[in-house]
């Protein structure tokens, strides 16, 4: 005699379960699969300047359009500075050249205009040295005198003018007596009264002349 066993029911669904548990790994490995294969897809359809922070071509602090633009405005801020401090510096430059040659055209002005009051003075002396000439008294150790004073005059620039027979110029002679001559065909310096000077183109005294004019025509 044989023993039977009964066999116990299985609940309804047990085998679903049982399938179930044994495909779920491979389903899951393949769904893994099909999600790196589309995102592979999409990375390699995106641009390389995606503009994400740290990507090549991307717009971030360390380079990138935003960072290349922000180095431009900079050096463009930089230049304008430079620039306007340059000019600032001419500027200066220009007034400090200005000021120099102000100051030395006012200094040699100063150093003529005392030259000019000192030899100025020494006119009536020259004068009497002339006229003691002319009667010969001039001689021995005065002579020499007055040859060095004559010297130093004219080392400072006093010039000495006036001759007979000069053509008179009213801006060097002064005309203290007028005659009329056959001799002459324009109006002539005849005596010199005293001689005129002058440092460089300025009068210091004109010369003092008696002149002669042409014969009126009949």
């Amino acid at each position: 005699m044989t023993d039977q066993h009964p066999v116990a029911d299985q609940p309804e669904g047990a085998e679903e379960v049982v399938g179930s548990e044994e495909f779920e790994p491979t389903t899951a490995e393949a769904a893994q699969e099909q999600l790196a294969d589309e995102q592979d897809a999409v990375a390699s359809q995106q641009p390389s300047g995606s503009g994400e922070p740290g990507a090549p071509g991307g717009s971030d602090e360390r380079g990138g359009p935003d960072a290349g633009a922000a180095a431009a405005a900079a050096a463009t801020d930089f230049e304008a500075v430079a620039t306007e401090r340059l000019g600032d510096l001419q500027r200066l430059q220009a007034e400090y050249v200005n000021y120099k040659r102000r100051v030395d055209r006012d200094r040699e002005l100063v150093k003529q205009n005392a030259t000019f009051s000192v030899l100025s003075a020494m006119l009536p002396v020259l004068d009497d040295l002339d006229r003691a000439r002319e009667h010969g008294e001039l001689e021995g150790g005065f002579k020499a005198v007055a040859d060095s004073l004559e010297r130093i005059v004219a080392a400072h620039g006093l010039v000495k003018f006036g001759k007979p027979g000069d053509e008179f110029d009213p801006r060097f002679h002064e005309a203290l007596m007028h005659a009329h001559s056959p001799d002459v065909t324009t109006t002539t310096c005849r005596d010199i009264v005293s001689a005129g000077y002058a440092i460089g183109e300025r009068v210091v005294r004109p010369a003092r002349v008696t002149v002669v004019d042409p014969e009126p025509q009949a």
